[in-house]
């Protein structure tokens, strides 16, 4: 039974994953269900990258990243927009706020383990988290990768989940319907979203 069938999601740690969500792919939607049966509590909220051009508005991602939840329909799985901050110690900061006393989990893409030692404030956020990264086909994890997060003060688990090589960067170059939610779809296509009118 996962954590967050027990009823246990107002105890125990809280994992926090912000993503892009430009649009929300078939491995978001398996990384979620991942999570909610790992943690008692998932939050997660749409961001803007400062180092990316996105495809729509933020507000038009963050009402994905919901369709994509409510068909999930995990316990203690949730949209926390309010997280969402360029800057990753300032969403920590906002966690602490909405969940004083909880441990937090920031959970991150493994692609991304090599940037986080040159993120804002890296010790600080480091010293105010556990990082958990989930590996990504193409980008293996190295012990030597995690050296540089431990030497800040990291505690660094890698998360045992087996997540589908799908890339939102893929669908806007061209849509499969096997990399995107079916529940995504009809949102997709009213709205020709990512230049897609009809169904692939």
């Amino acid at each position: 039974m996962s954590p967050a069938a027990t009823g246990l999601e107002d105890q125990g740690p809280v994992a926090l994953f912000g993503t892009s969500a430009d649009p929300p792919s078939c491995g978001h939607r398996s990384l979620l269900a991942g999570l909610a049966a790992t943690y008692p509590l998932v939050a997660t909220w749409a961001s803007d990258n400062p180092f990316k051009a996105h495809g729509a508005p933020l507000d038009v991602r963050a009402r994905l990243l919901g369709t994509v939840v409510a068909a999930l329909n995990r316990p203690g799985l949730r949209v926390e927009q309010g997280l969402s901050s360029p800057r990753a110690i300032e969403t920590l900061e906002r966690a602490g706020a909405l969940w004083p006393g909880r441990e937090l989990v920031f959970v991150v893409g493994s692609d991304l383990v090599p940037q986080i030692p040159r993120w804002y404030r890296a010790a600080d956020l480091l010293g105010r988290c556990r990082l958990a990264v989930v590996p990504r086909q193409g980008w293996p994890v190295a012990p030597a990768d995690l050296q540089p997060l431990r030497d800040l003060g990291g505690r660094v688990e890698l998360l045992p989940l087996s997540i589908p090589a799908t890339a939102s960067s893929a669908i806007r170059q061209r849509a499969r319907r096997e990399q995107v939610p079916a529940e995504l779809w009809p949102e997709l296509i009213q709205h020709n979203l990512y230049g897609l009118s009809t169904p692939p």
